[in-house]
């Protein structure tokens, strides 16, 4: 089974780090994100991936061709142009980056990459967000749902403190920091999906965002399930974002390391 990461986009409201760099190229702990990501697909299963590139493309496709040097102990012995590598830290991964261009939307970025999937049930995310989900569960999920697509869910908290007034005597009455947020679900951006997902997004067309007429028109038809998680997940979406992970993952608290 394969998994999809869309790693494409510019990354603006991450801006002070994605001048230099693609937005799954920010680093937690001195890894990429999409490191992470691959690891918690990796660890159930999944070593199989396609990567859509796009904004600064070349640096996700140098640090994946170059793999060991950036992760292992070499030597380099300059009279003969020899490299001996001194420890293997390599994965069971195969990567496959494709250019899905530079201002494709999301729709327009996995349709470009069906030729490297075929007809075969894939799973999908985007290049910056980690969470403790158990993958394995997902597909279990959507397998029994029989829908044509599963899209994970989350719940997020508030992000300010919620507090009760009686207002005849101006006392707060009860408080409650960070409660959950407006009751509403959202898109966590784990999804399963099967091959007849690609019927609907159009071909040749770069302006398809797949949250809007594809995701919604198949809701409205009813083949679309929700998997709930009641766990961790964070999308990294701003620097004061990476920097909470930044301080999980130092701290040896971080949710979504599940591997050794």
């Amino acid at each position: 089974m394969k998994a999809v990461i869309l790693a494409g986009g510019f990354g603006s409201r991450l801006s002070e780090a994605t001048h230099l760099i693609p937005k799954p190229m920010v680093e937690i702990g001195g890894k990429p994100i999409i490191w992470h990501i691959m690891k918690i697909y990796s660890h159930y299963g999944i070593n199989d991936f396609i990567v859509c590139c796009g904004y600064k493309q070349y640096v996700i496709k140098e640090y994946f061709a170059n793999y060991f040097t950036h992760n292992c102990d070499m030597t380099v012995d300059l009279s003969d142009n020899s490299v001996k590598i001194h420890s293997n830290h390599s994965e069971k991964w195969r990567v496959t980056m494709v250019d899905t261009g530079l201002n494709t939307m999301t729709g327009g970025r996995v349709k470009r990459v069906q030729p490297y999937i075929g007809n075969e049930r894939f799973c999908l995310t985007y290049g910056d967000g980690v969470t403790d989900l158990n993958i394995a569960d997902t597909i279990k999920a959507h397998e029994k749902s029989g829908a044509k697509i599963s899209m994970t869910v989350f719940k997020p908290a508030g992000k300010f403190g919620s507090v009760k007034i009686n207002h005849a005597t101006g006392m707060i009455t009860s408080f409650l920091e960070k409660p959950d947020g407006d009751g509403n679900w959202i898109n966590a951006g784990f999804f399963v999906c099967e091959p007849e997902l690609f019927d609907y997004l159009p071909q040749g067309d770069d302006t398809c965002v797949l949250e809007k007429t594809p995701l919604e028109t198949l809701a409205k038809e009813g083949k679309m399930h929700a998997y709930k998680h009641r766990g961790f997940w964070k999308p990294m979406d701003m620097l004061r974002d990476n920097t909470e992970l930044n301080d999980l993952w130092n701290e040896g608290r971080a949710p979504w390391k599940c591997w050794e």
